[in-house]
């Protein structure tokens, strides 16, 4: 009898006593999962680097739709991203709480695909939308194409992030980085394919660009199933079991801790991409070379941002365990591992903006001669906010491991869009600081937002 009120006992999640036992936990999956972000995210980057090759007129096309691309993206993050709080607090309680788990991955790919509609109607908005924001005719119309072939995609990619975050509650993180850099190097043969036409097929350019990247996403998510399926561990969760019954109650919790989580995200990545639309009102050459510079910074961003979402993980567990100085440690960890990470990137960009240029546009052609110059002068201030940065991404993602989502929204706000966005479009539109005055309104944003966060979190840990 008392053995198997035993085996019925909860058993919580075993964590590390140390601050350096628990860094190695952090980096066992930080590692994988800040490669793989990296990884997914150099989709877009290679869509970049070779869309680079065309014109920089199909560049600031391509800057133009990822605006838009991106704003719908973020809505369906929330959910996404809520799968790791949900699952890492229920097994941080029960190792063995499956039918929790589940319940959370499985309404969260409902609302992905429910939403997928919905997304694709409002892309076909996307060239009047840039006509009315004042961007070029001809960039506007080819921007549109661009993202009506993202589309498809889009679903995909979200459902793919939100089984990468239920595999990393697991500790699963080593072959879901070998599955996201298997899905880039499709991309980019596709990409070499569809872009330039070559194997016999036609040359789309653009068009061939935002082909290839949505079947890509489409492929990676079938990998996922798949690996899932082939799992032993996270087969048990039988997340695809009776996959059409509907759970309103876990529906409407993902929802509710979803919402904050996509303003939030909204709040921060429209700041960026509000941007891409001031340097379109300077010029199409300053607004070709702040993609450059944004993709660069983004780059960087993917590995804070891996790192701290392993983070949330850690915390979550903590939490859900009970265990409040384990939360303290997860909390200085991920702080600590987050800075480290990005300044892997960001100090070889910071020394060599020239070289960095170099990978996105041929030194050679006259015509790019004036985007270079920008693009070299942009990178030193995008290296200087990483820092900053990186400390915003770790302290906002370590509360959403802690379910704490709604003050973390309002700081976002109160620093993107009263203090970033006003410094950039000031600076940048009514100074004489002009182009470069966008990325110091950047940088002030990511500013207050890493104090706010921060004091929210110590906050929270006391």
């Amino acid at each position: 009898m008392s053995e198997t009120l035993t085996d019925q006992m909860p058993q919580k999640a075993d964590l590390p006593q140390t601050w350096w036992g628990e860094m190695r936990a952090l980096l066992w999956i930080g590692i994988p999962m800040a490669a793989a972000q990296l990884a997914q995210f150099f989709v877009f980057t290679i869509d970049i680097l070779m869309i680079g090759r065309i014109s920089p007129e199909d560049l600031a096309a391509a800057a133009i739709g990822t605006v838009i691309y991106f704003a719908l993206w973020m809505i369906g993050s929330g959910p996404v991203m809520a799968v790791s709080p949900l699952v890492s607090q229920a097994l941080g309680a029960d190792q063995n709480d499956t039918r929790d788990a589940r319940r959370s991955v499985r309404m969260t790919l409902w609302i992905v695909f429910m939403m997928t509609p919905f997304i694709i109607g409002l892309l076909t908005f996307t060239e009047p939308l840039a006509l009315a924001l004042g961007q070029d005719p001809e960039v506007s119309k080819k921007a549109g194409v661009y993202v009506l072939a993202l589309g498809p995609g889009l679903a995909f990619a979200m459902a793919t992030m939100a089984l990468r975050n239920f595999l990393a509650a697991l500790e699963k993180t080593k072959i879901p980085f070998v599955l996201v850099m298997t899905v880039t190097a499709m991309n980019a043969l596709l990409n070499y394919i569809f872009i330039f036409g070559h194997f016999g097929a036609p040359r789309l350019e653009l068009l061939g660009a935002g082909i290839a990247s949505s079947l890509s996403y489409i492929f990676g998510f079938l990998l996922f199933v798949l690996y899932i399926r082939l799992d032993k561990r996270a087969n048990s969760f039988q997340i695809f079991k009776n996959f059409w019954k509907a759970d309103w109650t876990r529906f409407k919790e993902v929802i509710i801790l979803g919402a904050p989580i996509s303003v939030t995200t909204w709040f921060e990545g429209m700041l960026f991409n509000a941007a891409v639309l001031i340097m379109g009102v300077i010029g199409v050459m300053e607004q070709a070379a702040y993609q450059i510079a944004l993709n660069v910074a983004a780059l960087a961003f993917m590995l804070p941002w891996g790192m701290s979402m392993a983070g949330a993980v850690r915390i979550g567990l903590a939490k859900g365990a009970g265990d409040k100085p384990a939360t303290r440690r997860a909390a200085s960890t991920t702080l600590v591992a987050s800075v480290i990470a990005i300044m892997v990137l960001a100090i070889p960009v910071g020394f060599f903006p020239e070289v960095t240029a170099s990978l996105y546009l041929n030194l050679e052609k006259a015509e790019n001669a004036e985007v270079i110059a920008l693009v070299i002068g942009f990178l030193p201030i995008a290296t200087a906010f990483m820092f900053f940065d990186a400390l915003q991404v770790a302290a906002n993602q370590l509360l959403r491991g802690l379910k704490d989502v709604n003050w973390p929204m309002v700081f976002t706000g109160i620093s993107y869009w009263l203090v970033g966005f006003p410094v950039a479009y000031v600076l940048a539109l009514k100074t004489e600081i002009g182009a470069n005055g966008v990325w110091y309104g950047l940088m002030a944003g990511l500013i207050t937002a890493s104090i706010l966060l921060g004091a929210r979190l110590w906050r929270q840990l006391r």
